[in-house]
């Protein structure tokens, strides 16, 4: 994964390509954007009703046996199971001033 230029790792396993990842791949502590949701049309309805829609910014809180992160202001925990349907990428960080 690219992040203005330079690598940027997304975690604990490979990425899906130069931007995107699952979920359940990025490391605690890291912000992302929801790209895309690959369930099922009944799971990622109820994943958008929960706050996890396309664009969306969620923070990794924690990364155990279930993934928690932080949606709208809110803790939500899910499976890492459903974590691998939810594919992200890095938030762009602004240029730091010379």
């Amino acid at each position: 994964m690219k992040v203005n230029g330079e690598s940027a790792s997304c975690g604990q396993g490979p990425c899906l390509g130069p931007e995107l990842c699952p979920l359940s791949q990025v490391r605690a502590g890291t912000s992302v954007r929801i790209k895309q949701l690959t369930s099922s049309p009944e799971i990622s309805h109820r994943l958008r009703e929960m706050g996890f829609c396309e664009d969306q910014q969620v923070r990794l809180v924690s990364h155990q046996h279930n993934v928690i992160c932080q949606v709208c202001n809110m803790r939500l925990g899910i499976s890492s199971q459903l974590a691998d349907s939810i594919l992200v990428e890095p938030l762009r960080r602004s240029p730091v001033p010379a």
